[in-house]
Formats: C-alpha cells, sequence, structure tokens
C-alpha cells in the first residue's frame, strides 16, 4: 500500500466526472463537475480505473475529499472531515467558546436552510459519499477485468464503504434527531448508494428521500461490517498509513460509536474487545498530538501536510492555536469554555492543563487568560492530523457500555486506562470501586471524563445528541454557553477561568430545549430546490 503522503505532497487536480455530483450540484451542474485527486490532470472517469496507479490516485482522492472540501467555491475549509468536522461538533456544545465569526452561527444557533456552514457540511459530505460510489463501482470493475487483484480490490472497497458510512453518520447527527427518540422511527438523511455519474443515476438522485435514522443505522452498520471483512489489518500497512489510511480496526472501532449512540451495549463490548492488544493508550495524553503520525493509540487520522492542507481558513492549528507568540501563525478563534474548565472532575494537577504542552493561556496582545488548547501544533505549516477515532474513544465506549450494564470491575478499568495517564499521582488520585456508590456514578465518572479527554476534539455534538432523554445523566437540549466572543480583557477572563469551583458566570448564548426546531439543522434550501422529494420532507419549523 503506497503511503498516502506520497500523494499529498502534490497540488490538487482533478478527475472529471461527466454531469453533476449530488446534493447542490444537483442544483447546478455548473458548479463543480469534478473529483478532486492527484496528481495527475484531467483525468476521465472512464480511464481513471484502468490501471493499478489510477486506481490508487482514485482512492487517494477520497481521502482528498474528506481533508478538504469545497466552500461555496471558494477552496477547502476543512469539510467534511478536516477541521470543520471537530469545529462544528465543538461549537455546538458548551465546552468551547467561539471567538469569532466563522461558526458563529453555529455556536449561537441562529442557522436557517441558508447558512454556508451547514449547506456545505451537507454538499461536502455528499460529494465525498459520491467519490466512495464512484470507487466501488469502479474498483469492482478492475478486479473483474484483472487490472488490480481482488485482494487489493477488497481493501481499496473496503476503504470507500468505510468513508460511505462515517460520512453519512456524520450527517445524520446533525440533521436528524437521535435514535432513541422513537426508536429510530423518525426521518434520517438520504442513504446514497450509487454513483452519480450518468443521467440515468442522476435522476435517481435527484428524487430520492430521506431514510428513516433506523434504517440509516442498519445501512451504516453493513457499510462497516463489510469494511471490516475487506480492509487489509493495520499490520499490512507501513509507517504512518497505519494511522492515516482506514484499516480494518478502524471499521471495528468506529462500530462502538454507533452502538454507543444506538444504546446497545453490549455490541459496544463485543467491538471493543476485538481491538484488545492492538492499540495502548500512550504514557502521555500528549502524545497523539505531538506525534500524530506515529503512535500507539491513534486508530485513524485524516492527514495534513505542508502543501496539501484547509489553509489559513480552515486548518486545526490555524482555528484553535491562538497567535502566541505571533510567530506562531495561529489565530485562535476557539478557545476552551470555563464551563468545562473549573468543572471539578478536571483535577487541578491533570496533565491535560499543563501550560505549553496541552494549553496555552492568552496574553496582554490576545484575549488575555483565556485558555486555548495545544493539541493543534503547527500553524505554520499546517500538518496537524484532524482525529477521528483513538483507542481513548474506544475504551471509553466500552467503559460507559460495561458500567451501563452494572459490570462495574471492567467499567473501572477501562475509565482508568484513559484517565490515569493524565493523574500527577494515580496512585493516591485513581478511581477505585469505592469512589462510585453505584454503577450510575460511575457512568456519571466516564461522562465527565470524556469531556475532559475529548476537548477541542469534535465529539461534544455527539454526546449531546446521543443523552437526549437518558435515563441516567439526560441533557436536555443544548445547553447554555458562554457568550460569543468571550472574554476579551484581563481581569474577567481571570475570574472566569478561575479553577476551584465551578463556573458560575454569565452564559450569553441561551440553552435550546430538545423540542425546538433548532436542535437539529436544516436541510440546504439548494438541495429542496433540485430534489421535489426531500422538499417536502424538511426539517419542521424551517
Amino acid at each position: 500500500m503506497k503511503n498516502i503522503n506520497k500523494f499529498k505532497s502534490f497540488s490538487i487536480t482533478k478527475l472529471v466526472v461527466p454531469f453533476a455530483m449530488v446534493s447542490l450540484l444537483f442544483a447546478s451542474c455548473s458548479e463543480e463537475s469534478i473529483i478532486e485527486l492527484t496528481p495527475f490532470n484531467s483525468v476521465s472517469e472512464n480511464v481513471a480505473f484502468q490501471t493499478p496507479a489510477l486506481i490508487d490516485l482514485s482512492v487517494t482522492g477520497m481521502y482528498n475529499a474528506a481533508e478538504l472540501g469545497n466552500y461555496n467555491g471558494g477552496g477547502s475549509r476543512g469539510y467534511i472531515f478536516g477541521s470543520a468536522y471537530i469545529q462544528q461538533g465543538d461549537n455546538r456544545g458548551e465546552d468551547v467558546v467561539n471567538l469569532a465569526s466563522f461558526y458563529q452561527l453555529t455556536y449561537t444557533g441562529t442557522y436557517d436552510a441558508t447558512s454556508a456552514n451547514n449547506v456545505y457540511y451537507w454538499a461536502d459530505g455528499y460529494r465525498l459519499i459520491n467519490r466512495t460510489n464512484i470507487v466501488i463501482d469502479g474498483v469492482t470493475k478492475a478486479a473483474a477485468a484483472g487490472v488490480i487483484s481482488q485482494e487489493l480490490a477488497n481493501d481499496y472497497i473496503g476503504q470507500a464503504k468505510f468513508f460511505r458510512a462515517i460520512t453519512h453518520n456524520e450527517l445524520l447527527i446533525h440533521y436528524a434527531r437521535p435514535f432513541q427518540d422513537n426508536n429510530g422511527a423518525n426521518l434520517g438523511v438520504p442513504y446514497r448508494e450509487i454513483p452519480y455519474s450518468t443521467p440515468a443515476n442522476i435522476e435517481l438522485g435527484l428524487a430520492q428521500g430521506r431514510n428513516t435514522v433506523a434504517e440509516c443505522y442498519t445501512k451504516i452498520l453493513k457499510d462497516l461490517d463489510d469494511a471490516e471483512d475487506l480492509l487489509y489489518s493495520k499490520t499490512k500497512r507501513a509507517g504512518a498509513a497505519q494511522i492515516e489510511r482506514i484499516t480494518k480496526e478502524a471499521a471495528i472501532a468506529y462500530k462502538t460509536r454507533i452502538y454507543l449512540h444506538m444504546r446497545k451495549w453490549d455490541k459496544v463490548i463485543s467491538e471493543g474487545v476485538k481491538l484488545n492488544g492492538k492499540y495502548n493508550m500512550t504514557a502521555n495524553p500528549d502524545t497523539p498530538f505531538a506525534s500524530n503520525s506515529s503512535n500507539t493509540e491513534s486508530i485513524f487520522s485524516i492527514a495534513n501536510g505542508a502543501t496539501n492542507n484547509p489553509g489559513v481558513n480552515g486548518s486545526l492549528p490555524s482555528m484553535y492555536h491562538p497567535p502566541i507568540p505571533a510567530a506562531a501563525n495561529g489565530r485562535g478563534l476557539i478557545a476552551i469554555s470555563p464551563i468545562i474548565w473549573r468543572d471539578p472532575s478536571w483535577l487541578a494537577d491533570d496533565k491535560r492543563r499543563v501550560e505549553g504542552t496541552m494549553v496555552i493561556t492568552g496574553n496582554a496582545g490576545y484575549y488575555p487568560n483565556t485558555k486555548f488548547t495545544n493539541k493543534y501544533k503547527d500553524a505554520v505549516n499546517k500538518t496537524d492530523y484532524a482525529p477521528i477515532i483513538r483507542y481513548a474513544e474506544v475504551a471509553l465506549n466500552m467503559a460507559e457500555a460495561y458500567a451501563r450494564s452494572t459490570d462495574v470491575t471492567n467499567g473501572l478499568s477501562k475509565l482508568n486506562e484513559v484517565r490515569n495517564r493524565s493523574l500527577a499521582n494515580p496512585g493516591t488520585q485513581a478511581y477505585t470501586l469505592a469512589s462510585f456508590a453505584s454503577n450510575v456514578n460511575m457512568v456519571n465518572a466516564i461522562l465527565k471524563e470524556r469531556r475532559i479527554e475529548f476537548i477541542c476534539e469534535g465529539r461534544r455534538w455527539a454526546d449531546i445528541t446521543r443523552l437526549q432523554g437518558d435515563l441516567l445523566f439526560p441533557i436536555a437540549g443544548i445547553p447554555a454557553k458562554v457568550a460569543n466572543a468571550g472574554f476579551s480583557t484581563a481581569a474577567p477572563a481571570l475570574a472566569a477561568y478561575a479553577i476551584g469551583t465551578p463556573y458560575t458566570g454569565a452564559l450569553g448564548v441561551n440553552a435550546f430545549t430538545y423540542d425546538n426546531f433548532k436542535f437539529i439543522w436544516p436541510l440546504p434550501q439548494l438541495e429542496l430546490d433540485a430534489n421535489a422529494t426531500l422538499r417536502v420532507q424538511q426539517n419542521p419549523g424551517y
């Protein structure tokens, strides 16, 4: 398997696809009629699967699509699995503070069917899905013609099915009600499984409506099961490709996330145990970020390179790293919220608070005393990977499933597997069974640990939506947040971030109840204009 970075070093060029792509492209075939690939120019779809080298480039094109996206025709912004995936997931929750206008509509819940961030989340998601379907179709035919071996074709198809599954899931959690509401009978998103590269298929796409949430999950799991069967194990990939290329282990790991959303605790556990011994928590919580292409914990991340990244308006370090020092080149548009910073569950001497390693504090020149993450470090060359799933998440998924199933022994073990490496003194600070009066208290500790461990990794929204109506720790809608733009002067920020007691300061963004129609995003208006079936399936209220 070729290392994807070999191709990432080239500039983006294009694989031509006739007619429209999908989604917004149904509305305007002239808006984009390409699949972006590297490094060949204007490769016709008719020949893109005729040689092993071109096939490999077609597969690499899926990764570029996931990393970069196309924002309003103005270039890449990290849609759908680059920085936008993480920023949207963070800004929909209360554990970050949005400081600029980029994601203000997301943060404040003031979006509508024409809001660009939501529109292009959908558009670039379905563009990626269309790429996966083109790859599945083309690789299947190439293997049948003997262009590549069936073994290699299986691996390529497995990568495409994984991307297809996780992209539909990402759209599902933003545009549809969670599975536990009406047992999945509510409308989900259209699950698209054919390539929109012929007039006949485009007509089918123009008429396709929304699957139910339950139908989407069934299809997502089928794609992930297929991917697990088809993909190479990480042991067949070399070096960084074990993290930046999709593997069998990634499909397994992602299933623990899906089953957690479906509240199938036994399935979370049975999938998770498949990874026992295959990954380990790094000794230092910063290692998956400082060494993001080579560590024992990262399962799948989207790679970025110095010449292939979403740029100053879309890379993770540009968005999250403050301009401290100025030569760091960050913009610092998203900060850690005092709501989570001051939560008593996050111990004062936790290694995830270490200044200069995992946290940067604003100075006199930029948001003094405000706390920023330092997970994304290279705002100069913008090479930080976008983490999609780490073993820390698998372990906490399993911990929660065990605890909810009253297996507190295994629940404690998996919780401590994540938490202990960040403690200043695990011998005295580690949880024991005596720390919890019941399994319910353990679940609460696990949910808090998720908020701390995955701060600024885009995971908060997924937990907010799946915990609506939870029997143990329900979240009622979208929690209230600190005001957009945060604390721009020193004294208020110093008070706001003073640890020792929970944050009780002002909350400038009101909470949304679950029955508020803006709990979920609207389907984009341009999509509705092109698809009469979806037009009558718009989310209520929009």
